[in-house]
């Protein structure tokens, strides 16, 4: 059994339509929409597919990204199915991707996360495979020019494996993740004291200490990614707190496990093409 949640907050009815026509086109066998939206507009937009495949939940409040999420990851573990997947509500994907990953992890039971290659909607690579953050990562490229921490931002980025083979990598982006319950039951759901950003560098980092957290670059799917923390001050704020309480959870300036775990990334012996 194969089941996805999207959480949505005062989401655009036409990207929420599209991501949800995508997911309906696949085999995942149970979508949970899950709103954090003031008001429950967007129910009759699901109502209105008349599927019992989409189950919508309102009524818990804005609790966040993780929080919301972690919603369906109970009732996706509840009904014992054997994936979950995390879906942005801005991603696109075509017909066979959540099947071709389906059957990668079905044939790789070590492997408790997956992340394909993903673009932006004009083909340009989003580079979202990551090593695990250091304080100088995350705020330094808010301060200083790009000419000045583009040597750190792509080894930070991990330019170095080519984003053309499979690739063990601690920290993957929480626009897709296609999770492996099994793993989930062990190390638990997101951590909800992240409201919005470092949900996904959380969950990843913990997933990666008793599985493999990886990179399949053959198949492909649209993230209309809009780094809105960038330009709003609300959310530029949030995604700071964030780092903060990410930094004092794990360390700021010593984190044995954040050494290791980069070591190991960085090392060929990641490389998992054979995997293919």
């Amino acid at each position: 059994m194969l089941t996805a949640s999207i959480v949505v907050y005062k989401t655009q009815e036409l990207e929420l339509q599209t991501v949800v026509d995508c997911a309906l086109n696949s085999s995942i066998d149970t979508i949970y929409i899950v709103d954090n939206s003031p008001s429950n507009e967007l129910q009759k937009l699901i109502e209105n597919y008349q599927s019992d495949r989409l189950v919508y939940i309102f009524g818990q409040g804005n609790i966040g990204y993780g929080a919301a999420h972690n919603i369906a990851i109970d009732k996706s573990l509840e009904l014992g199915s054997d994936y979950h997947i995390i879906l942005n509500s801005d991603i696109i994907f075509e017909a066979g991707t959540i099947e071709t990953l389906y059957k990668f992890m079905d044939k790789h039971p070590d492997i408790g996360s997956v992340m394909p290659n993903v673009v932006y909607p004009d083909g340009k690579l989003q580079r979202l495979c990551k090593l695990l953050p250091t304080p100088f990562d995350i705020f330094a490229r808010r301060v200083f020019p790009k000419s000045w921490v583009a040597r750190r931002n792509r080894r930070f980025e991990m330019h170095f494996m080519g984003y053309d083979k499979i690739w063990n990598c601690p920290y993957l982006s929480g626009c897709f993740m296609f999770l492996r319950n099994s793993v989930l039951r062990q190390i638990g759901g997101f951590d909800d004291r992240f409201f919005m950003y470092f949900e996904d560098t959380d969950l990843i980092r913990r997933m990666y200490r008793v599985s493999k957290t990886v990179f399949y670059p053959y198949v492909t799917i649209i993230h209309a990614h809009k780094a809105e923390h960038r330009t709003n001050k609300t959310l530029l704020k949030i995604s700071i707190e964030s780092a903060i309480k990410y930094f004092n959870k794990y360390g700021w300036l010593f984190d044995r496990e954040r050494r290791k775990f980069n070591k190991e990334a960085c090392s060929s012996s990641n490389d998992l093409s054979s995997l293919a």
